[in-house]
């Protein structure tokens, strides 16, 4: 069933701009007429002429939507002064009532711009289909249907003014949440190496579970790809790094490591180079984002390390590949272990729960309970030291200065931080990050 309707009257066809009102009305009426039971939400997106807040065609319009009761509390015109603030400021709106299926009435023109907006601006979680503003006129066309239009491919030029047009409008939206912040670790020189871990502050993700420096986009999440892309724009921008150089892991919660100028896998967790101004990166929300810095042989990596990757091996896989790969010593790796959920909150299955506990008893505790809490630090820090790196190369919760702790518990710190065990299946993504200086 549809939850909202988007009537784009934003750029009409020459030909129609004098029969606009009697357009809109014919389609208010039909959407009314039908939806006496279910009444959809409703967004008239049309053109704000720069200068002015009421002219253009809203005030052409508002003598229009008079009339209409039983849509009058969920009908809002939107205007702006470009297709993307206008598209925006409408997924906003869906976003606050959890709306995901969605029928856009437009003129045939603007089909395939439209397609393009909301590939750039939407995800997977939206479900679209498309309407002839001209020919809606009955209930089936007011039904999602099963096919949908065949998209045709725009000019390159026309997709390019698109994105650029995108960018420009989330460059200029403030940041939420407060400025943004990054975590900087006291073992890593700072001469050699760029580094940090995120905070949630500072972004343009408006969400609340992804508010507001969210750096991860997903099919299941309603963060698109271009507001991530902002997001790091302006983490780049604080920090100091090109973010046209910036490599993050492709995750799968494995041990797989990616050398930077080899073939690239698939999938990987660990990444690793000695090539300067190229930034590494590994996500993190409860999985563990850890750092590896070489200051000798000038290398560094990046692993993700959930729970499935800390049994794996993945960190030791990473300091592995430095080693054969670019000739590092075991002694001079220095390891930091980023924002990761706590022992105080993680829980697994008995079963997962006795791998720590192999590993080490004092991984786990409540052993003996359905459900026992789990340190993948602790986990994460033995398996490094049984490799051979040094105890105090390995910066974690451990360190008993706690104004140089910087390893927080996610669950613990909303704030701060986000956290898929607390927030559930919309949650957001923050990274450590680690480059070599040029």
């Amino acid at each position: 069933m549809v939850e909202a309707i988007l009537i784009d009257l934003f750029s009409l066809p020459t030909n129609l701009q004098n029969n606009i009102q009697g357009l809109l009305q014919n389609t208010l009426e039909t959407i009314e007429k039908f939806s006496s039971i279910y009444a959809p939400c409703v967004y008239v997106m049309c053109c704000q002429r720069q200068g002015s807040e009421r002219k253009g065609e809203q005030e052409f319009l508002l003598p229009g939507l008079r009339g209409f009761q039983s849509l009058k509390r969920k009908l809002e015109v939107v205007c702006a002064q470009t297709t993307a603030a206008a598209l925006y400021t409408i997924k906003q709106r869906l976003d606050e009532k959890d709306l995901s299926i969605i029928k856009v009435i437009l003129p045939t023109l603007r089909k395939d711009l439209m397609k393009v907006y909301i590939d750039h601006l939407f995800t997977a979680v939206y479900q679209f289909e498309f309407e002839d503003l001209q020919v809606v006129s009955d209930y089936e066309n007011l039904q999602i249907s099963e096919h949908q239009l065949e998209r045709q491919m725009l000019p390159s030029r026309d997709m390019e003014l698109i994105r650029s047009e995108i960018q420009v409008y989330l460059e200029s939206l403030p940041s939420l949440k407060g400025e943004l912040t990054i975590l900087k670790s006291s073992l890593i020189p700072d001469d050699i190496f760029l580094h940090g871990f995120t905070t949630r502050t500072g972004g343009i993700s408006y969400i609340p579970t992804l508010s507001s420096c969210n750096l991860f986009s997903s099919s299941k999440r309603r963060d698109p790809q271009a507001v991530v892309k902002e997001n790091l724009r302006r983490l780049a921008n604080a920090a100091g790094f090109n973010p046209e150089a910036f490599h993050r892991v492709k995750v799968d919660h494995a041990n797989a490591v990616y050398i930077m100028g080899k073939t690239e896998p698939d999938n990987y967790d660990g990444i690793v180079t000695n090539q300067k101004g190229v930034t590494l990166a590994a996500p993190g929300a409860d999985c563990i984002p850890v750092l590896f810095a070489d200051p000798v042989r000038r290398a560094c990596g990046a692993a993700h390390s959930g729970w499935k990757g800390t049994l794996l091996g993945v960190s030791m896989a990473t300091v592995n590949a430095m080693v054969s790969e670019y000739g590092c010593n075991l002694k001079d790796i220095l390891v930091v272990l980023g924002p990761s959920v706590g022992p105080c909150c993680y829980k697994l299955p008995h079963e997962s729960a006795k791998e720590f506990h192999r590993i080490d008893p004092k991984c786990v505790r409540l052993f003996d309970s359905a459900s026992p809490y789990i340190d993948i630090r602790r986990a994460t820090r033995i398996l490094l030291e049984r490799g051979g790196i040094l105890p105090e190369n390995i910066q974690d919760d451990s360190i008993p200065d706690q104004n140089l702790n910087i390893t927080f518990c996610t669950a613990c710190h909303p704030d701060k931080f986000y956290s898929h065990f607390r927030d559930g299946i919309n949650f957001g993504t923050q990274i450590g990050f680690i480059s070599i200086k040029d």
